[in-house]
């Protein structure tokens, strides 16, 4: 590829999250680094970058957690060393709440809910919105996003979860429907990926 990889994180990689991210990625055409998965994230910020690099086309999914870690975990020093990197191009984070207390959270542009619709402000694990667009998502790998200078942040419930409104076995749709919102706000072209 040619120019920086366009990339988007999903703050996720458990194993129910993997399943999930791949099913989306599909989707919408974009590929999936399955090897970023784990919970915590096993590779380090420049093996990931090799395997980005390797990667057949763009925009390219990759899954980073930092497993309930309070602070920046090793998921979220992935995240701020692929930001900072001149070969990758963040279009955008899903951030994924948890019950994870006593985090400074992130901001999020808007979220998807659990029943497919976009609202202002955060969701919680389960997908149900509350608050209003000031307040932050509680998320155990996303309190480094506000520091990134992302151009969009897109919060979501437990990946893959939600009571089944996101089970990847019908398609994953909540995850399809924010990687989509996430390519369109962040000004990558759509057409290029399906």
């Amino acid at each position: 590829m040619n120019g920086p990889v366009n990339v988007i994180i999903v703050t996720d990689g458990d194993q129910v999250a993997q399943k999930t991210v791949e099913t989306a990625a599909r989707n919408i055409g974009a590929r999936c680094i399955s090897a970023s998965a784990g919970n915590p994230t096993k590779l380090n910020g420049e093996q990931l970058l090799q395997l980005i690099k390797q990667a057949a086309h763009d925009p390219v999914v990759v899954m980073l957690d930092d497993r309930g870690f309070h602070g920046q975990g090793k998921g979220e020093s992935i995240l701020a060393y692929l930001a900072r990197h001149p070969d990758i191009r963040i279009l955008g984070a899903l951030a994924v709440a948890s019950n994870t207390g006593a985090t400074e959270g992130a901001h999020v542009d808007f979220s998807i809910d659990c029943r497919g619709k976009l609202v202002e402000g955060p969701v919680d694990k389960l997908g149900r919105a509350y608050g209003t667009r000031g307040q932050t998502l509680n998320g155990d790998t996303v309190e480094v996003l506000d520091r990134l200078n992302l151009p969009v942040v897109i919060g979501i419930g437990d990946v893959g979860k939600m009571n089944g409104a996101d089970d990847y076995t019908t398609g994953a749709p909540l995850t399809t429907r924010a990687l989509r919102e996430i390519i369109r706000r962040s000004g990558y072209r759509e057409s290029r990926c399906n």
